[in-house]
C-alpha cells in the first residue's frame, strides 16, 4: 500500500496523469504471476483485454491467467488450446463458452459495446472452418456482430453468388481459404467492403502447408485485399472488428 500512496502523491503533485496513475495502481495491486506479467491496462488502452495465447502454456497456467483477468473484472479469450487444455478449462470454468473446433474459450462476464455494422466471414470449404470460426468468435468477443457464409469456395461459384446480396451489406469481410487461395480475389472484385484474406494450411502437397495460398493472396490483383498470416483467424477477426467499430463510430 505504501507504493499506491506514493503513486497518489505523484498524481496530486501533477507528476502523473490520471491514466498513468491508474495503470501504476493496477500494476501495484495485481502482482505478476510466477510465469506471466498480465497487462491489465490493455483493455483501457486498446479496447481489448489481454488475450491468452494457449500454445506452449500448461492448462494450469492458462487457468491462472484467466482467473486473474476475471478477478480484475475483464472478459477472457483464450486461443490455440490443445485437447488437454480444453478438457481442463471446461472443468475449471463451467460458465465458459468452449469451442473445441476453433480451439478457443470465451468467458464474457461484461458484454462489450456492440458495433453497429457487421463482419462477414466467408469460408471456402468445410476444411477451413476451424480458422473461420476462430475469426468469427474473436470478432464477436470484441463486440461485432458476425454473419457466417460457409462453403463458398471457387470450385462452386454458384454457392458464393447465392449469398452475394447479404455479403455486400457487410462493413468488412474476412475471406478464409486454402488450396490456391482464389476466394479473396474473386470476392474483392464483387464488393465495396475492405477484405481481410486468411490463408489456411489446407491443400495438397504443393500447397506447402499454406505457403502457396499465402503468396497467392499477397499477389492478388483485386483491390482492397489485406492478408494475415497462415491460419491466423484470431488476427483477422481482431482487425475486422477494429474496422467495423471505426466505421460504426463506436470507438
Amino acid at each position: 500500500m505504501n507504493n499506491i500512496t506514493a503513486i497518489l502523491r505523484q498524481l496530486e503533485e501533477g507528476r502523473l496523469s490520471t491514466e498513468e496513475a491508474a495503470e501504476k495502481i493496477r500494476a501495484a495491486a495485481s502482482p505478476a504471476l510466477s510465469h506471466t506479467d498480465i497487462d491489465y491496462d490493455r483493455l483501457e488502452r486498446t479496447g481489448c483485454p489481454e488475450v491468452i495465447y494457449g500454445a506452449g502454456k500448461t492448462p494450469v497456467q492458462i487457468e491462472e491467467i484467466a482467473r486473474n483477468l476475471l478477478d480484475a473484472g475483464q472478459n477472457v479469450l483464450a486461443t490455440r488450446l490443445n485437447e488437454d487444455a480444453l478438457l481442463h478449462l471446461s472443468g475449471a470454468f463451467p460458465e465458459a463458452d468452449m469451442h473445441p473446433e476453433a480451439r478457443l474459450m470465451r468467458i464474457i462476464s461484461s458484454p462489450p459495446p456492440q458495433a453497429a455494422g457487421f463482419v462477414g466471414i466467408v469460408s471456402a470449404g468445410t476444411s477451413d472452418q476451424a480458422v473461420a470460426e476462430e475469426a468469427a468468435l474473436t470478432a464477436e468477443f470484441l463486440g461485432s456482430r458476425v454473419r457466417r457464409y460457409r462453403d463458398c469456395g471457387v470450385a462452386g461459384l454458384h454457392r458464393l453468388v447465392s449469398h452475394l446480396d447479404s455479403i455486400r451489406e457487410a462493413t468488412v469481410l474476412v475471406a478464409v481459404a486454402g488450396m490456391e487461395g482464389a476466394l479473396p480475389s474473386v470476392l474483392a472484385g464483387l464488393v465495396k467492403a475492405p477484405m481481410i484474406a486468411v490463408p489456411t494450411s489446407v491443400g495438397y502437397g504443393a500447397n506447402f502447408r499454406g505457403v502457396t495460398t499465402l503468396l497467392a493472396m499477397m499477389n492478388s490483383c483485386a483491390n482492397g485485399v489485406s492478408v494475415v498470416n497462415i491460419d491466423n483467424g484470431f488476427g483477422a477477426g481482431f482487425n475486422a472488428h477494429l474496422i467495423n467499430s471505426l466505421a460504426s463510430g463506436s470507438r
